[in-house]
């Protein structure tokens, strides 16, 4: 199954189980989100991708300027382990990192939580690709993808057994939208793909795709 075809069984099997009063809730917040104009305000093929400094489950930092010396970085963001999808959109990047590096590229995983469960997520899902701590969303702010959860929506997903702080820190209640970049060396987005709806993810294989086109395009 691709990604996609994993998301939307995902959403179809989750829609059953969440009562109505709160699906209409959820989806409300969704399109107020949507008309905030964020998707519209965040970085866009041909812009310059800022770039970070974040550290690692080891504490060890890494830098877009130093990966973009080896070549292209996919740089994608994720809500938390958590996240029942960002968790399928993580394994899906795994099974195509091999041909990820194979085209020169680099792939890092950004997200809100903190190391200690970040290295559980990574463990968890087998990831041997980087997973970047952005704290208190810093980084994730600055490039725009950034919102904070309704009070509404911290009780929803209290209700479901998610603490966000828990993962996140006191009083972080700030989530990346599901956003991917390809960075070219340059550090130029080639291609963005950046949704409010947290069940929608880019497909890897469109990413691999993507990538080889960079490789054989000429200098």
């Amino acid at each position: 199954m691709s990604l996609k075809e994993q998301l939307a069984a995902l959403k179809t099997e989750n829609a059953s189980k969440i009562p109505a009063g709160t699906q209409a809730v959820m989806a409300g917040d969704l399109q107020a989100l949507g008309e905030s104009g964020i998707v519209e305000r965040a970085p866009k093929v041909g812009d310059k991708l800022k770039n970070f400094t974040l550290p690692n489950h080891l504490g060890e930092t890494r830098s877009l300027s130093q990966l973009l010396e080896k070549g292209p970085v996919v740089v994608t963001f994720y809500r938390g382990g958590w996240c029942p999808y960002c968790n399928l959109e993580l394994r899906a990047f795994q099974q195509v990192l091999p041909e990820i590096e194979a085209a020169g590229a680099t792939l890092v995983a950004i997200t809100p939580e903190l190391p200690d469960e970040s290295l559980s997520t990574k463990e968890r899902d087998g990831l041997k690709f980087e997973v970047l701590t952005d704290k208190n969303s810093a980084y994730g702010r600055e490039l725009g993808v950034v919102f904070t959860l309704t009070k509404e929506l911290v009780g929803i997903y209290q209700s479901f057994g998610i603490e966000v702080e828990k993962h996140n820190g006191e009083g972080q209640f700030d989530l990346p939208l599901p956003a991917t970049f390809i960075v070219n060396a340059d550090g130029t987005i080639t291609c963005a793909f950046v949704a409010v709806d947290y069940t929608l993810r880019v497909e890897p294989s469109d990413v691999v795709e993507e990538l080889k086109k960079l490789v054989h395009s000429p200098v």
